[in-house]
């Protein structure tokens, strides 16, 4: 009952109030009931008489969610690089680990009525954790690509908006029972909106822990642009909306690493920006996973991992055998459908798909992988006076105030804002 308490008064406080501060006033009223003396009785009256520390422990879960989604008080002074080349850790619960990806079919859900075709899609996906689990050896990680439950169409903005799912939700309650039965993790990507949020449409990657519990749900960077001539990506990313996200969740959430019990781990279905993941690497990751659908250039993958000394797994789609997804060819364009691939440090190719249904998986070294990696070594000296003048080609925000009607209005924006255009 009382954690039903908490759950309203948090949505009807977190109407005016950022999310951090919400944890806090939640925190202080446990606090201080907990000294009141009134604790006892109203413990009584929630029929909580057999566990005498309720408030105690409700105050302890607010620490774990807000410790698991929100950044510290001190997020602006927090370091988020270490001066010694070490990062932050947690104890690894093996020493070798098992990562895989499960390369699967890709199916853009009915716009008009979603819901039919993301129960297929999502049964789809629960199969396949099955599947992965089932033949090979048990995997400790698993990577899907970047769409496996709405698929992706060319639905209309009001469509792609009903087709997007919350995180958390109804799939990943049952995505997290399955993780908990085979006792792995999960990653993927997905479409998602967030009442915080409203009318955006986000693109976010997922993680869910062995316990079943989303531990990371980390937006999209950015956009490319210039990719489509004509249409541009109205889907909100943190660049998007740059200064009202680190209002609410921090510098350190831009960049994001998890630190786990398998690893540190970082997540992007980016591509075309090696800056990103040299700023994981120098925050600790040690596996990165990446997502693609429909395509991917594969030495923008290999070379993550070759530049950066870590280990990357990049999921994509695989061919659509049978049923092909709605609007698009089943065909090698930007790269095509496959070739899912696992890198280990300096680039080496430790496993690579071909372009049907399949897993891939790698043992990796994780605790004697820990012991000499150190963040890369940059000197930054050289650079900073270029970064320093380089100029963004359109400057963040964009979304902040408005957002486009469809990718043309999107592609309007872009150019009344841009400092300059190319095509891809």
């Amino acid at each position: 009952m009382f954690y039903r308490i908490i759950d309203l008064l948090a949505k009807e406080i977190h109407r005016k109030l950022t999310i951090s501060q919400t944890f806090n006033i939640l925190l202080t009223s446990c606090d201080r009931f907990s000294h009141s003396p009134h604790y006892n009785n109203e413990c009584e009256e929630l029929g909580s008489a057999t566990n005498p520390n309720i408030y105690a422990i409700v105050s302890n879960k607010l620490i774990r969610l807000r410790n698991k989604f929100m950044p510290s008080e001190n997020k602006e002074k927090r370091a988020m690089v270490r001066g010694d080349g070490t990062y932050p850790t947690v104890p690894l619960k093996k020493d070798t680990i098992s990562i895989a990806i499960a390369q699967t079919k890709v199916k853009g859900v009915d716009g008009k009525t979603p819901h039919k075709g993301i129960r297929k899609n999502l049964d789809y996906l629960l199969e396949c954790i099955d599947i992965a689990q089932g033949f090979g050896g048990r995997s400790d990680l698993i990577c899907f690509h970047e769409f496996p439950i709405t698929g992706f169409s060319n639905w209309s903005k009001e469509e792609h908006y009903k087709v997007a799912i919350e995180i958390p939700g109804a799939e990943t309650e049952e995505i997290g029972k399955k993780c908990k039965e085979h006792g792995c993790y999960i990653v993927f990507g997905t479409y998602a909106k967030d009442p915080d949020w409203p009318e955006h449409i986000l693109h976010l990657m997922v993680m869910i822990d062995p316990e079943g519990d989303v531990v990371a749900k980390h937006w999209k960077q950015r956009n490319v642009r210039g990719m489509f001539p004509g249409s541009e990506q109205y889907t909100s990313a943190i660049y998007d909306v740059y200064d009202r996200f680190i209002e609410m969740y921090g510098q350190d959430q831009v960049i994001p690493v998890v630190q786990t019990d398998i690893g540190n781990i970082a997540m992007s279905a980016v591509q075309f920006e090696p800056e990103l993941f040299r700023c994981m690497a120098f925050k600790g990751a040690e596996i990165i996973c990446r997502v693609a659908t429909g395509g991917f250039e594969y030495e923008d993958m290999r070379l993550t991992s070759y530049h950066n000394s870590l280990y990357t797994l990049i999921a994509n789609n695989s061919i659509n055998t049978g049923e092909r997804n709605p609007g698009f060819f089943d065909d090698s364009n930007y790269g095509g459908p496959g070739r899912s691939a696992i890198f280990g440090p300096r680039g080496i190719e430790i496993a690579k798909a071909g372009a049907f249904e399949t897993k891939i998986a790698a043992s990796i070294p994780i605790k004697a992988f820990r012991e000499k990696h150190r963040i890369p070594d940059l000197h930054l000296t050289l650079y900073q006076p270029v970064f320093d003048q380089y100029q963004e080609r359109y400057d963040s925000g964009l979304y902040l105030k408005t957002l486009p009607k469809n990718k043309q209005d999107a592609y309007k924006r872009f150019l009344e804002n841009a400092r300059w255009v190319h095509y891809w």
